[in-house]
């Protein structure tokens, strides 16, 4: 099934497909700047296809120069003088609400990064009696319980309490990781870790700073009122939910539900990062989760990874094998790369660059799972110590063949290991398009395109395969694409051919 923009968010004529930007790569420029990048950026990016931003998390880090996952205070959007001054890293509450006025008026909708799972920058240390527990084995206490001086007092004196009243203690944690009495550095168990996580380590509740406690009533009830506000206050229509293998699943499942609720979207958009290449895991956490909601396709990314290192030697006819788009295809959000697999990163796990174009196709032109474009693939990445990295070639154009052409039935021609192909058909407002992939030398396809096809002459919308395709009397032609690339192939009069360079 083809996930869809509703007219509803987007303000569109007519449903369209709907495709993710993730809107920042883990260097993306700082002081202040990049709401108003995204916002002078909209109108191009929602000409080419765009329909949704991922942005970084908008809440008040512990630094204020960090990509914004060392949360300190949730409610605070780049309003108040905390953590080192008023804004956050990417721009002050005034100019994310004016960027995402921005984006809507130009059909694209935001999804807010919830980091949900830890706090940083505490306030003020407490004694608490806390255990010592084996890094490898969480369930498997080292030490008795004895006083620790810990980082867990939030009263965000630069808020004054306007929005929420609730200040933290460590009676709304599971454990911490720092002594500061001692100056050491172990994971310290408060409270008992959550259930409904992840098994590694035996127990992956406690992932890094100050754990929150979701099963505390004041600690839940916070959170979900944040939920609702937030959407409101400014005008966002999703979450993309942090570091969920690590986050009770009935505390996620109860934070989206209330969401829908409360917003007035009973279909909100929730996406989770439960970064797991085991599609039986992440299919077990999606079957018990109550509500739908989607993951990011993890095996997928991974499959694309090792098809890229192995070259031709890989048989493309098993690239969507053991994935979530494959298994549960409306949960999938699909992805090439993110700002936690790009270089430099402690998940890095670049999918190789001359492979991009094979699985941009592969997640954009097909009907099944909701793609997510990353920042560095379409601009190129900052890079740690000055090592930039590239953006794909063309990137832009693959989103908007996406925009015009990938509507329709398809018709699947998975035939060869190292030369695959398929049809789109078109619908009512939407031609459609034929796409060959190959992870070897030059090939072909023959491919039905329909009858009513007949005489037409197609090429190359991205201009990489040279040469015309005359369409037979029985609606085939034969499509070609260079090696180690991908050609897009459309009438040469199809809507919207216009939108593209000469080629």
């Amino acid at each position: 099934m083809a996930r869809v923009a509703n007219a509803e968010y987007t303000g569109r004529k007519h449903d369209e497909n709907f495709t993710i930007l993730q809107a920042f790569e883990w260097y993306t420029e700082g002081e202040g700047k990049h709401w108003n990048k995204l916002k002078a950026l909209a109108p191009e990016l929602g000409l080419a296809g765009i329909t949704a931003f991922w942005i970084p998390p908008p809440t008040k880090a512990a630094n204020p120069a960090s990509v914004g996952y060392d949360v300190y205070d949730l409610w605070d959007l780049g309003e108040f003088n905390q953590k080192g001054g008023k804004a956050t890293k990417y721009g002050t509450k005034d100019e994310l609400k004016k960027m995402i006025k921005t984006a809507r008026d130009n059909g694209i909708v935001t999804y807010i990064d919830a980091v949900l799972n830890h706090k940083f920058g505490a306030d003020s240390s407490e004694t608490f009696e806390a255990a010592e527990v084996d890094y490898n084995d969480r369930t498997n206490e080292i030490t008795d319980k004895y006083n620790i001086d810990g980082w867990t007092g939030f009263n965000f004196p630069g808020r004054k309490n306007k929005y929420s009243k609730m200040n933290w203690c460590f009676n709304h944690f599971t454990g911490v990781d720092y002594d500061n009495k001692t100056q050491k550095t172990q994971i310290f168990r408060i409270q008992y870790w959550a259930n409904g996580v992840d098994s590694e380590n035996s127990n992956y509740d406690y992932l890094m700073g100050a754990d929150i406690d979701h099963s505390h009533p004041d600690v839940e009830k916070d959170l979900l009122k944040w939920g609702e506000w937030v959407l409101k206050e400014i005008g966002a229509q999703g979450f993309r939910f942090d570091a969920i293998k690590h986050i009770d699943e009935s505390f996620i499942s109860k934070f989206v539900e209330n969401a829908r609720e409360k917003s007035g979207y009973p279909k909100l958009f929730a996406v989770g990062e439960y970064w797991k290449d085991s599609i039986d895991d992440l299919d077990a956490y999606l079957a018990q989760f109550g509500t739908q909601f989607s993951v990011f396709d993890t095996p997928l990314h991974y499959n694309f990874k090792r098809a890229g290192e192995a070259g031709s030697s890989f048989d493309m006819r098993q690239i969507f094998d053991s994935t979530v788009v494959q298994k549960r295809p409306i949960d999938a959000v699909t992805l090439v790369d993110n700002h936690d697999t790009q270089v430099g990163q402690a998940l890095e796990s670049c999918v190789p660059m001359w492979f991009k174009p094979l699985a941009y196709s592969l997640i954009l032109l097909r009907p099944d799972g909701y793609p997510c474009v990353f920042w560095g693939d379409l601009y190129g990445c900052e890079g740690p110590e000055g090592n930039p990295q590239p953006p794909m070639h063309q990137l832009a154009d693959f989103v908007r063949a996406r925009k015009l052409f990938a509507y329709g039935e398809m018709r699947d021609y998975f035939d060869h290991p190292n030369c695959v192909g398929w049809v789109r058909v078109g619908d009512k407002w939407h031609d459609g398009c034929a796409v060959v992939i190959c992870n070897g030398d030059a090939g072909y396809k023959w491919m039905d395109v329909g009858k009513e096809h007949a005489g037409e002459v197609w090429t190359d919308v991205l201009g990489w395969s040279q040469g015309e395709v005359q369409i037979n009397s029985d609606g085939w032609g034969q499509f070609r694409c260079p090696g180690g690339s991908v050609g897009i192939w459309t009438a040469k009069d199809a809507r919207g051919r216009d939108e593209f360079a000469a080629k």
